[in-house]
């Protein structure tokens, strides 16, 4: 099947603003989304999908299989034809299982090129651009490599893309240390349903070094308790 071209007007997707949690999105669009519940959630994320639906922009999410169902029935009441949108290539919908828990587990190197090949592919589709939501309660799951998630989140600072990827968490499911963590490795951070710079951002490089000796550390301690008194 040809896709050809999905503009809407004579103005770049690259060119237009991002809305999101009340304001305009910058330059730096890897976002950590923090909400209490379903419905918080939805009452943000739904005018910024709605919106890349209006200008022709491909969507990309990442969703819990259990919740496959309300996620669908949510796009719809925004008024997004679901099926019309994945037969025509906009809307990419994958469980867990299709994207970062390939194969039962988690595998950083796996799931960035898949990311990578759904922007190639969506460029060849004729979209600009691509906005990424994903439940990130993947992370939860009893899987080898979950426990990898910071150093992934991380990473994906060090290459910057002008696709906007919301990173979303539900904050009943994940501890207040882990929490603060996942500030650390995002720019940008949607808490109260307000869209800001994060302050408690960490360059990658200098967080990536963290993760490191804390492992090392870990690593060192332990050895030393598997060695008794001689």
């Amino acid at each position: 099947m040809e896709h050809t071209s999905h503009k809407t007007d004579d103005s770049p997707e690259s060119d237009r603003p991002i809305r999101i949690g009340g304001t305009i999105l910058g330059p730096h669009r890897h976002i950590c989304a923090f909400f209490n519940s379903h419905d918080d959630q939805y009452s943000v994320l739904l005018p910024f999908i709605k919106d890349g639906f209006k200008w022709g922009e491909k969507a990309v999410h990442i969703i819990n299989p259990m919740r496959r169902d309300e996620h669908v029935r949510q796009l719809r009441s925004a008024g997004i034809d679901v099926a019309a949108a994945q037969q025509n290539g906009q809307l990419d919908l994958l469980d867990w299982t299709e994207a970062h828990l390939q194969g039962g587990s988690f595998d950083q190197s796996r799931t960035r090129a898949l990311i990578t090949e759904i922007r190639r592919r969506g460029k060849e589709q004729g979209f600009q651009r691509i906005r990424f939501v994903t439940h990130m309660e993947w992370a939860l799951e009893d899987r080898p490599g979950v426990d990898a998630l910071l150093e992934y989140e991380a990473s994906a600072n060090l290459v910057p893309s002008e696709d906007p990827v919301i990173c979303a968490y539900e904050l009943t499911n994940f501890g207040g240390d882990v929490v603060v963590e996942i500030m650390r490795t995002h720019p940008m951070i949607i808490i109260g349903g307000i869209l800001q710079e994060n302050p408690f951002f960490v360059p990658p490089n200098e967080f990536l070094r963290e993760l490191r000796v804390r492992r090392g550390h870990d690593q060192a301690t332990s050895s030393l308790k598997g060695h008794g008194p001689a």
